[in-house]
């Protein structure tokens, strides 16, 4: 479980998805500070190392990265339970507003890389 700070490479994700469930790496990511955490079994669990690094839990995002999809729309799913949030209109597992969506995803293609 790590908070990214520098960019990763696209081997070391898929390091990371040979340990999980399947080829996929859970990810928690801050849409206000552009941050991203990493490597867990549990969103809850990145969500928690966030929240003690100062993130807002408003601001937090969990989603599933795919890295045998690099590069296409299925590179990333916005499916976690800490999604539902109807105090922000969300009342489902996905990333629901668009412009969120949009945010994630260049937090994401911010950090990772494909070398």
């Amino acid at each position: 479980m790590q908070i990214i700070t520098e960019k990763i490479n696209l081997a070391e994700l898929q390091q990371m998805s040979e340990k999980m469930y399947g080829g996929l790496v859970k990810a928690v990511v801050d849409v206000e500070k552009g941050e991203m955490a990493l490597d867990a079994d549990m969103h809850a669990d990145l969500e928690q190392i966030m929240l003690e690094n100062g993130s807002e839990q408003k601001d937090l995002w969990g989603i599933n990265l795919y890295p045998e999809f690099f590069g296409t729309e299925n590179f990333v799913e916005f499916d976690s339970m800490i999604n539902i949030r109807p105090k922000q209109n969300n009342r489902s597992r996905n990333v629901e507003d668009e412009a969120i969506r949009k945010r994630i995803i260049e937090i994401v293609n911010k950090f990772v890389k494909n070398n």
